[in-house]
């Protein structure tokens, strides 16, 4: 090897481990600007309650901030794609995940759930996501989009229905029959 080839792979090997280390210190930004949204995860209770759907298999594929399919959240690891069993409980849904901790959204922080193309991380087009929008911390508004890419096509639609029923069930609280957003037993909203 000469001289000019050898400078050219040290050179060469500066190059990669500038580009791993800017991605590492990056990764390292984008949790520390993201742990104020999360606070710390809810635990996953001792008691479940009943099962309503599920265990569904699943790759869990990340978590953005809600509305903004590409701002990832990374914190408390929501930032790692991984396998998973995704079951709803009287409780909430639990997404039990593989190689890393667990999510739990308690049925009280779900806000929401639909189907998306995409998230941050995986796009696969004719809304073949299930998203869970969902409140970790009360003071933040905004909330976080939960992604999960079902295993089997029709896993995706029944997630959806026993995730919506859940959200139905619990916002019905008041002894009157409103939730707190307003909403009467029928879904209309009430007159002020």
């Amino acid at each position: 090897m000469t001289a000019r080839e050898a400078v050219s792979v040290v050179v060469l090997l500066a190059l990669v481990v500038l580009v791993l280390w800017a991605m590492r210190a990056g990764w390292n930004h984008r949790r520390r600007r993201t742990e104020g949204l999360v606070g710390e995860l809810p635990p996953v209770p001792a008691d479940l309650g009943g099962a309503l759907a599920g265990p569904f298999d699943a790759v869990y594929v990340s978590t953005t901030r809600a509305g903004d399919w590409l701002d990832r959240v990374v914190a408390q690891d929501l930032g790692v794609r991984s396998q998973a069993r995704v079951s709803v409980h009287e409780s909430g849904v639990l997404v039990a995940r593989s190689g890393t901790r667990d999510v739990f959204i308690p049925a009280a922080a779900l806000r929401g759930v639909g189907n998306a193309p995409g998230i941050a991380g995986k796009v696969v087009g004719n809304d073949g996501l299930v998203v869970l929008t969902w409140r970790p911390v009360p003071t933040d508004d905004r909330g976080l989009d939960t992604g999960l890419r079902p295993k089997h096509a029709a896993d995706g639609p029944a997630l959806v229905a026993a995730a919506t029923a859940l959200i139905n069930r619990t916002s019905l609280t008041e002894p009157d029959g409103t939730a707190a957003d307003g909403r009467t037993n029928d879904g209309t909203k009430e007159k002020s």
